[in-house]
């Protein structure tokens, strides 16, 4: 047998002989003087505390108020509440000194509340949440102990996150000449866009309606009602309701705020004008059994968005550093500029 063919050997993978593959392209390599770095420093450092001065001025520009309703202290606003059986009312009136200028946010605050758990974030259904009708009433077991009810019925939504929903009701008046009129509190738009067209949507089967289709599952258990009942508004029920849709994007941190309310229509279009103001909430969410607080916070914004000063002071930081840096730098190099290395 001839075996001379056999043998060959490989051919070569060599890369294509160009300047780019042989590395053979002109390059440009600065030499960094003391010309070139302490005039970039300058210009870093002095732009960032100009733009440090401008948001740490518009931050504080924002109008914020805040009211704690936890009521577990004697006295406190919602006091007959904080340990009563759910649902209960209560009522407070607070003083607005200076015009809020319109859109004003409305936002629920709670603390000590971890919703950046592991487990808690993990228990949640996303194909559920997303309309698919095989999950409505087969859910994850990553829900689980909030899969099924007590009468192994499947929840929709299930899951941890779901079931701990805050439900307090708040509704908000104006002292107009001793008469109370309704502040109209828009609950439309508080969602991020792709939360409410994307990411959630309610499961649909021909023409049946959210109730029909919902039959045959439970509501989560700390829920009041169902979740096709969440609203009158086609638009806003069922897993698209913007309440449910908000608390489902979990918070980083244990105290954390969510937009409840947006103030900007009616003779409020303008925004909040100073004056008595009464609020009524129905008091449904318990936090004293984990130590944790509720307040409602007034918020108008700027063209950075909310009022949030930490930015603002981190390029005030970092500026005064690169200026500081420069400074030091610019002293070593007159003093020592013209001296050779064995003078110094």
């Amino acid at each position: 047998m001839d075996f001379t063919n056999k043998c060959q050997p490989l051919p070569t993978q060599r890369p294509d002989n160009t300047a780019f593959t042989q590395q053979r392209l002109p390059a440009w390599q600065p030499l960094l003087s003391a010309s070139i770095i302490l005039p970039l420093f300058f210009l870093a450092g002095l732009s960032f505390i100009g733009i440090g001065i401008g948001l740490y001025y518009s931050s504080n520009s924002i109008k914020e108020t805040e009211y704690d309703y936890t009521g577990s202290l004697s006295g406190n606003y919602c006091y007959p509440c904080a340990t009563a059986a759910t649902p209960c009312y209560c009522n407070f009136t607070f003083n607005i000194t200076e015009y809020f200028q319109a859109p004003v946010f409305m936002y629920y605050e709670l603390s000590n509340f971890y919703q950046n758990h592991y487990r808690y974030m993990s228990s949640i259904d996303n194909t559920q949440l997303s309309g698919f009708l095989d999950n409505l009433k087969n859910p994850s077991n990553d829900c689980v102990p909030y899969r099924l009810d007590s009468n192994q019925k499947p929840v929709a939504p299930c899951g941890a996150v779901a079931n701990s929903m805050f439900n307090d009701i708040i509704t908000m008046s104006y002292n107009a000449n001793g008469t109370y009129v309704d502040v109209p509190l828009n609950g439309k738009g508080i969602s991020w866009w792709t939360d409410y067209n994307i990411k959630f949507r309610n499961p649909t089967i021909g023409n049946e309606s959210l109730s029909q289709i919902f039959q045959g599952t439970a509501k989560p258990q700390n829920w009041t009602t169902e979740a096709w009942n969440l609203s009158s508004d086609p638009y806003n029920t069922g897993f698209i309701n913007e309440d449910f849709i908000v608390w489902m994007r979990t918070a980083a941190l244990p105290t954390f705020r969510k937009l409840y309310r947006r103030i900007e229509s009616g003779n409020f279009s303008a925004g909040l004008p100073p004056g008595q103001y009464r609020l009524n909430i129905i008091y449904n969410y318990p936090v004293i059994s984990f130590g944790g607080r509720k307040k409602i916070v007034f918020s108008s914004v700027s063209w950075m968005g909310g009022k949030n000063p930490f930015l603002g002071i981190a390029y005030l930081a970092f500026g005064s550093l690169c200026t500081f840096f420069a400074i030091i730098m610019l002293i070593v190099f007159v003093k020592y500029q013209g001296r050779s290395d064995d003078d110094i």
